[in-house]
C-alpha cells in the first residue's frame, strides 16, 4: 500500500491506476457489498452468515474474511470469500462463539480472531480451514484486535473491562493487560512506528500505548463515543469515528494533536433507530491507499460518507445495504 499525493477525481482513474473496491458489511442484511471507489457504484454482493461484524482482506488482495457474530443467537463462523473466483466457504469455529475482531498475521495465511463467547483469541489457518490455537484472554470479552507489523504480537481491547492486552503469537499467551479507558474498543497499530492506539468510547479518549509494555504514553480527547481508530497508509494521520457525536476526529499522529472534527450527519435527515437511538451512527472507517479519500460507514443512514482529505470535507454519499459497519479495501 502507498499513500496518495495527488487529488484524483472520483469519476476518473489516472492513466494506469488500478481499480479499487470497497467492501461494506451490512449487519442487518447479512451481506457484503462491493462498491467501486471510483464512483461508488455497486459492483456486486455476496451473502454472509448472520450479523457480519468485521471484514479483513489478505495482503495479496485475494481473500476476504467476514466474522459472523450472530444476532439473537451467537454465531460461530467466518465467511471466507475467494475474491478471484467469487466463491465463498464457511469456516466453523466450533465452541468459540461471537467472533468479532480479525486480522491476518503478516506473511502468513493465518488470521487471529476474537471470540467474545469463549473469551479467546483464536489463531486460524485459513487455507486448511481449522482453528490452530485458542489463546485465553482472561476475564472480559475480547472485542477488537490489531497485529504488529512483524506479526509477532496481537493487541486486544475489552469494552467491559476498559483494557488493552498484548498477546505473544509465538508463545501463544497473554503477556500484559493494562487499563486504557472506559469502553476501550477500537485498536490500531501505527504503521512504521509500532504505537498501539485505542479508542475508549465511554471515556471519550484516544490512548497511545507503548507496544512492549502497553504503558500509556499520550491521552487525546475525542468526545462523542469514539468507537474506531485507524490510520492512513503512511501512519501520519489517525482517524477516529465518534458514534454519538456523528463526527470524525482527524489526528496528527506525530504531534499527537486532534486537528479537526468533521461533521458526518446530514441536516434534516431522519435516521433510523440504532443502538444509540435515532442517529447517524458512524462506525467503520478506512483510508483509501490509492487516492486522498476516507470512507465512513453511516450505520443509521445506510450509506458511506466519502471525505476528501485535501479539504477534509464530505464530498459524496454512497448507498449501502442495511446497517453498514465493517469496511475493507481490495486493491
Amino acid at each position: 500500500m502507498r499513500p496518495a499525493f495527488l487529488v484524483l477525481s472520483l469519476m476518473l482513474l489516472a492513466p494506469g491506476a488500478q481499480a479499487v473496491e470497497l467492501l461494506v458489511g451490512n449487519k442487518s442484511a447479512d451481506t457484503v457489498w462491493r462498491l467501486s471507489t471510483q464512483d461508488g457504484r455497486k459492483l456486486g454482493e455476496f451473502a454472509t452468515g448472520q450479523g457480519p461484524h468485521e471484514i479483513v482482506v489478505s495482503a495479496d488482495g485475494r481473500t476476504a474474511l467476514v466474522s459472523n457474530y450472530g444476532a439473537g443467537s451467537p454465531g460461530n463462523t467466518i465467511s471466507v470469500r475467494e475474491l478471484d473466483s467469487n466463491k465463498t466457504r464457511t469456516l466453523d469455529l466450533g465452541e468459540h462463539g461471537r467472533p468479532h475482531g480479525m486480522r491476518f498475521v503478516p506473511g502468513t495465511r493465518r488470521a487471529v480472531v476474537t471470540t467474545e463467547a469463549s473469551h479467546k483469541l483464536l489463531v486460524v489457518d485459513i487455507a486448511a480451514g481449522r482453528v490452530d490455537s485458542a489463546i485465553d484472554l482472561g476475564e472480559g470479552r475480547g472485542h477488537m484486535v490489531a497485529v504488529s507489523e512483524d506479526g509477532r504480537f496481537a493487541y486486544v481491547t475489552k469494552i467491559d473491562a476498559g483494557t488493552v492486552s498484548r498477546i505473544d503469537l509465538r508463545a501463544l499467551r497473554k503477556t500484559h493487560e493494562v487499563a486504557a479507558g472506559a469502553g476501550a474498543e477500537g485498536v490500531a497499530v501505527r504503521p512504521g512506528h509500532g504505537e498501539v492506539w485505542v479508542s475508549n468510547r465511554e471515556a471519550g479518549t484516544i490512548t497511545v500505548h507503548d507496544p512492549a509494555t502497553l504503558k500509556v504514553l499520550h491521552t487525546l480527547q475525542s468526545p462523542g463515543f469514539p468507537i474506531r481508530v485507524v490510520f492512513t497508509a503512511d501512519g501520519g494521520t489517525a482517524l477516529a469515528t465518534n458514534a454519538r457525536a456523528a463526527t470524525l476526529s482527524v489526528i496528527d499522529a506525530e504531534r499527537k494533536r486532534v486537528e479537526r472534527a468533521i461533521p458526518l450527519a446530514r441536516a434534516g435527515v431522519e435516521y433510523r433507530e440504532t443502538l444509540l437511538g435515532r442517529a447517524a451512527l458512524p462506525i467503520g472507517v478506512i483510508a483509501d491507499p490509492e487516492r486522498p479519500r476516507v470512507y465512513v460507514a453511516i450505520s443509521g443512514g445506510d450509506e458511506i460518507a466519502v471525505i476528501d482529505t485535501a479539504t477534509w470535507k464530505v464530498i459524496d454519499r454512497w448507498t449501502t445495504g442495511r446497517e453498514p459497519d465493517a469496511l475493507a479495501i481490495v486493491e
